[in-house]
């Protein structure tokens, strides 16, 4: 018994030290497997810390668990800045004994905690989540696809965030607190998947509109896979939207790579009128439950056919509400005889072929009935026949729907029919008329109630030409805090528009904006104005602003403007204006632009063809002065084209670079005291600009920086916000060159020497190229000419002179003094080519020229004509050689070549040649010129680079577009097949007497729910 129990005692120890060892020894096999399947399968970043790697065996025995934190899944090319997955915990189930084994893993299980993910689908069609490698993709490039085995029988996550946007449709999704669990043996062919999904907050939306807000979803869903048919049928399910239950029955499948088919209908569980309240936004909260409804509700509807690139399933929805009712216990009336009958009918999918049919709808708000119904045939053009009449007493309808922190009164009356066909070139045959008398409205955003709301409108078209609607809205009028604001507006020829309007009174922005906020955006203060405006907007598009009578005055008193899109803000404390036709005359506008004030006075023109016809610029003349200006706050990203700059304190550095805006074409004449820009301070700002065409040209703008005097004529552009340019001329005076050396990258990369100069310098130069992400220069793009002047300037203690002193034997040459000295130099595709320029230290006069890189690469050539007898005599030994002379020191002066390469720090100096006549002019020239052939060869092979990058790149689009226009006719062509088969149908219907059948009603009496 002792043996017995000793072993099974050593058995236990040994299988909980192989328990615990277990993580140790497979950690770097599955880290590195991990790796290498990601870099052979994922097309994305995929970014983890090895140190966030776990694996442990105890816990989830017989199953290895490798559980990875802080995961981040970020794509390529149009996903760059796009995260598709960041998961602060992932764990994955893996089968022990393959990972023992060697070879082939299991993968049996997934549980993610806590991910945050992002779907998105782009007008092109590329969707973000396309990153996986197919199998026979990864086969085809030899790689081997047997290594990890998906025999996955359970997954799992916790309190996800999930967003779906898909701009094809558009449609966009998210999801709050996803809790989602699922089990299936994926090791089998065929068998049951089950699934539960409970979301916490659901939001859908389509083409700008939210269907779904704020709702609750739970769902249980039993679908039986067949893997190897890729059919995918619906069994046991129920999915709750809200207190919504419903169910789908039928298949998906998956033919082919190409091809997704649809065989489903779904149907209502129960009939109850309160599970389809649920549904209407806002219903939703604690009072909900309480609600006293009646009425019945039937719902169901098919989604049907194959979705591919040219097809779309059919789909149609049945709608009905018999009688219903709703009374919050709390208000005195209820809403009752909800009736309503709905169908949506589009078999061939094709959404310009949709028809929605509302034959009756009715409501009754208390004592206030609403009436309607609708038919609509198609979207483009659109087929509609329909009429809504109300006449509701606003304070009647409160007492009806609760609306929390909400007052308002007033009698509303709305009475409007169209028939006929609406499109781009017709209208319906509308009459439409609107009233509303003795309006208030009042809400906790801000008590101040809007009082005397009268308003009194028609819209009336009896032709169906688009041109013959005329609106014509004769009074309106409201008083917010005893300031009245009142009109009227007459308006025809809705294609080019006559008009006669006229405003007056004063605005307070900031009640007017907590009373309907305007999304993203804060607006604050007063205006007051008299505004009129009458004539045709054919003679405004023209420029025939003569024709057009226009005149007022507007007074803004502390205006503020912030959005996501200028977060910096601006402030208006005081302006005013008066304007005709032809412009505005602004004769003061002070304010703040973020952090810099402004003060402006000028004229602006062509601001009705600028605000009524795209593509028509603003123009004006306007003088502009600033005591602080920090150009810092107003960068934007190069590729978004989103601030840079999100609020707060403006930034100390440019992050990001400047955006002229498309359509100014504005004089500025400007005069600023202090101007920031990256971590410069400039001062004395003056010159004029120009901004035109996303270009702002500078003329004669001068300012002083660094102890020195800059003037520059030059150019902007950010027409490629990627890829802005420049183009300046530059004259600066009296520049310190240790100051230029510290403040300017351009300075340290292209004149490495200059940190070793100590003196004053100014210059006359040309440059262009194009501007980095930082609002600098691109150094490998630059191109430039000009001349250095330096006024003086001593070289001490440089690398490059103590070489060349010690190898000539010339203890002079350490210590250089430069005084007025032109210098001409050339930067040729990012590289510093210095033309040869003569120097005198004592009585050896020197010849120096050559280039370096932006690697700090040096090739320079120095030629040095010395008094032979300044030579020691192993130097006259190698001149010997060099020459041929055999005397040298019977000459007096010979001439040595030297070349410089290495680096600034590092440098390597070389005799290269010797003469006895004095030629260093000549030797240095001609490797000058050597240099510059060289770099103007490399910039011409860069130009022909980019041109072919960009010809393959348009080519590649062309055929991406040629493609598009494909598919898209053939949609086109087999659409309209699709309608007139509808048509000639309905047609053959009518001509045999024999009516096409109706859809088969719909049963609204209740469910039977104890069928299975």
């Amino acid at each position: 018994m002792r043996k017995i129990l000793l072993g099974v005692g050593i058995f236990l120890v040994v299988l909980v030290a192989a328990l615990a060892l277990a993580p140790v020894l497979f950690k770097d096999k599955l880290r590195a497997l991990a790796d290498k399947q990601i870099a052979q399968r994922v097309r994305a970043q995929v970014q983890y810390d090895p140190a966030n790697i776990d694996v442990s065996l105890l816990s989830s025995f017989p199953d290895m668990t490798v559980n990875i934190r802080e995961l981040r899944v970020i794509g390529l090319d149009s996903f760059s800045r796009d995260t598709l997955a960041y998961l602060p915990s992932l764990q994955v189930g893996l089968d022990v004994m393959s990972v023992v084994r060697g070879g082939q893993i299991d993968i049996k299980s997934i549980e993610l905690e806590r991910p945050n993910l992002s779907l998105r689908r782009l007008k092109s069609g590329l969707a973000n989540w396309d990153v996986m490698i197919s199998d026979s993709a990864a086969a085809a490039k030899g790689q081997d696809t047997t290594q990890v085995n998906l025999a996955i029988k359970g997954w799992k996550m916790t309190d996800g965030r999930l967003r779906y946007e898909d701009l094809t449709l558009p449609f966009v999704m998210q999801a709050r607190g996803v809790n989602h669990s699922g089990s299936g043996d994926f090791a089998s062919n065929v068998f049951d998947m089950t699934s539960q999904t409970t979301a916490a907050d659901l939001d859908m939306t389509y083409a700008g509109t939210a269907y779904v807000t704020d709702k609750q979803l739970d769902a249980d869903v039993t679908m039986n896979m067949d893997l190897a048919k890729s059919l995918y049928t619906f069994k046991d399910n129920k999915i709750k939207l809200n207190e919504f239950p419903f169910s789908f029955a039928g298949a998906i499948g998956l033919p082919n790579e190409k091809d997704i088919t649809y065989d489903l209908t779904f149907k209502a569980l129960e009939t109850d009128f309160k599970t389809l309240l649920s549904l209407v936004p806002g219903v939703f909260t604690e009072k909900f439950k309480n609600i006293e409804t009646s009425g019945k509700v039937a719902f169901n509807g098919y989604y049907k056919g194959t979705q591919n690139e040219l097809h779309m399933p059919g789909y149609g929805v049945n709608l009905v509400v018999t009688n219903g009712q709703f009374h919050y216990p709390d208000l005195p009336q209820a809403a009752k005889n909800i009736n309503l009958k709905m169908q949506v009918d589009n078999p061939s999918g094709y959404t310009n072929n949709v028809k929605v049919n509302i034959p009756q709808f009715h409501l009754d708000l208390g004592p206030n009935p609403v009436d309607g119904n609708i038919a609509i045939d198609g979207l483009e053009p659109m087929k509609v026949d329909g009429r809504v009449k109300a006449n509701v007493n606003l304070a009647e309808a409160l007492k009806v729907y609760p609306v929390k922190d909400l007052n308002m009164r007033g009698q509303l009356f709305v009475d409007g029919t169209a028939k006929g066909i609406y499109s781009k070139t017709q209208m319906p045959v509308v009459n439409a008329a609107i009233r509303l008398t003795n309006g208030f409205v009042k809400s906790a955003q801000f008590p101040a109630p809007i009082e005397n709301i009268n308003l009194n409108g028609t819209v009336v078209n009896t032709t169906g030409k688009v041109n013959d609607t005329q609106i014509n809205l004769p009074q309106f009028r409201m008083v917010l805090e005893g300031e009245p604001l009142e009109g009227r507006l007459t308006a025809h020829n809705i294609d080019k528009p006559v008009f006669d309007t006229n405003v007056r009174g004063t605005v307070d922005l900031t009640k007017i904006t907590k009373i309907f906020p305007l999304e993203g955006m804060t607006v604050t203060g007063r205006v007051a104005g008299n505004i009129a405006a009458k004539g045709n907007m054919a003679d405004v598009e023209a420029g025939r602003y003569q024709n057009v009578v226009a005149s007022g005055t507007v007074k803004a008193t502390n205006v503020t403007y912030k959005s996501k899109d200028l977060p910096q803000g601006v402030k208006i404390s005081s302006g005013t204006a008066t304007f005709n036709n032809n412009q505005i005359a602004v004769q003061s506008l002070n304010g703040m632009a973020g952090s810099s004030d402004f003060a402006a006075s000028g004229t602006v023109s062509n601001y009705l063809g600028y605000l009524f016809t795209p593509g028509q610029s603003l123009k004006g003349n306007m003088t502009v002065n600033s005591r602080n200006f920090n150009v810092n706050e107003w960068m934007v990203d190069e590729v978004s084209a989103k601030p840079t700059v999100t609020g707060g304190n403006a930034p100390a550095k440019a992050e990001g670079v400047l955006q002229i805006p498309k359509y100014f074409d504005l004089v500025l004449n400007s005069n600023v005291d202090n101007v920031t820009y990256d971590n410069l301070k400039l001062t004395n700002a003056k010159g004029t600009v120009t901004v035109r065409d996303e270009t702002a040209k500078l003329n004669n703008m001068t300012f002083n920086t660094l102890g020195g005097t800059f003037g520059t004529t030059g150019s902007y552009s950010s027409k490629n916000l990627a890829h802005p340019t420049f183009n300046f001329g530059l004259n600066i005076e009296n520049l310190n060159i240790q100051n230029a050396f510290s403040a300017f990258n351009t300075i340290k990369k292209l004149v490495p020497l200059a940190g070793q100069v100590e003196g004053i310098f100014g210059t006359k130069f040309t440059l262009s190229g194009e501007m980095g992400p930082d609002m600098f220069p691109n150094l490998n793009t630059l191109t430039g000419k000009g001349v250095v002047d330096v006024v003086k300037a001593a070289i001490n203690q440089s690398e490059v002179m103590t070489k060349i002193a010690s190898l000539t034997t010339l203890p002079e040459l350490k210590t250089l003094l430069v005084v007025n000295k032109e210098i001409q130099a050339n930067i040729v595709n990012g590289n510093l080519v210095v033309q040869p320029f003569d120097l005198a230290v004592g009585d050896v006069k020197m010849t120096f020229g050559g280039s370096n890189s932006l690697a700090g690469a040096l090739a320079y050539v120095t030629a040095l004509n010395v008094p032979t007898g300044k030579l020691g005599n192993a130097l006259n030994s190698k001149l010997t050689q060099l020459t041929g002379v055999k005397d040298i020191q019977g000459t007096e002066r010979v001439t040595l070549g030297l070349n410089i390469g290495g680096t600034m720090t590092s440098p390597v100096v070389k005799l290269t040649s010797g003469s006895v006549k004095d030629q260093g002019k000549a030797i240095v020239t001609n490797v000058v010129k050597t240099k510059l052939t060289d770099a103007l060869i490399g910039l011409t092979q860069k130009k022909k680079a980019a041109q072919d990058s960009t010809q393959a790149t348009t080519d590649a689009a062309n055929h991406t577009a040629e493609e598009k226009a494909r598919i898209a006719s053939e949609k086109a062509k087999l659409e309209a097949q699709a309608r007139l088969r509808n048509q000639v149908g309905q047609g053959l219907n009518s001509l045999f007497g024999k009516p096409k059948p109706k859809p088969k009603p719909v049963d609204s009496s209740p469910a039977d729910t104890t069928k299975p």
